[in-house]
């Protein structure tokens, strides 16, 4: 979810005020997800490596997903959303990882979308520690498959994500789920996060029903050779 900060200034407005506009946009687009039957929404929401911007900002970011928790739950649950976290929730603070806990318990239960925020995440990260976890584990080289590998991801009780979309005009993903976007839709937008609205969301959706996914394979098309 990446402009906010661009969009604040090109309005003249402060960073965190393009903060609080793409909290907005989370709130319609988790509706929209809903409405057309996704199962599972992730949202990038603070990367490991965003701990390094300016505390003021970081404190306010904090803040900010402190207010969304408290204000979100009773819509969450109203709406049957199951919420999960990935990352690593340690590094928050404590009153947070409280509240996230909270969240997660009240909502488990629920049957609907499954809404994941990536939190102090970092791809690399999140492998690294996946690793230790195996190593730790006693797991054998032998005994070593991807599907247990799968296992010891955050991600492990989640469905390996169909489309990654990027807004801002960023042509990268950002140490976002390296492992389990290997055979992801990409989707590259100029549109800047807090501008990211229903209909543009429609059109990434579109875009990704119109391409052909392979997963290594050979076309099923046609005109294939």
């Amino acid at each position: 979810m990446d402009g906010n900060g661009r969009w604040a200034e090109l309005r003249g407005l402060p960073r965190i005020e393009g903060h609080r506009r793409g909290v907005e946009r989370v709130q319609e687009l988790i509706e929209t997800a809903r409405e057309i039957g996704i199962k599972a929404l992730t949202l990038y929401a603070f990367s490991l490596e965003n701990w390094q911007r300016p505390t003021s900002e970081v404190k306010t970011l904090m803040m900010i997903l402190e207010l969304y928790l408290k204000r979100e739950l009773p819509e969450l649950m109203a709406k049957d959303v199951v919420f999960k976290t990935i990352g690593d929730i340690q590094r928050l603070p404590e009153d947070i990882r409280i509240l996230i806990r909270e969240v997660k318990e009240k909502t488990a239960s629920n049957k609907g979308l499954i809404l994941t925020a990536a939190l102090s995440y970092s791809g690399r990260d999140e492998i690294l520690r996946a690793i230790r976890k195996i190593l730790s584990s006693g797991i054998r080289p032998e005994e070593l498959t991807e599907e247990v590998f799968d296992s010891c991801l955050d991600t492990a009780d989640l469905p390996a994500p169909d489309l990654i979309i990027r807004t801002s005009g960023e042509m990268r993903i950002s140490n976002f789920l390296l492992w389990q976007g290997a055979y992801s839709e990409l989707y590259f937008t100029d549109t800047l996060w807090p501008d990211f609205t229903k209909e543009e969301f429609l059109l990434a959706i579109q875009a990704y029903q119109q391409r052909e996914r392979r997963f290594g394979t050979i076309s099923t098309r046609g005109d294939a050779f």
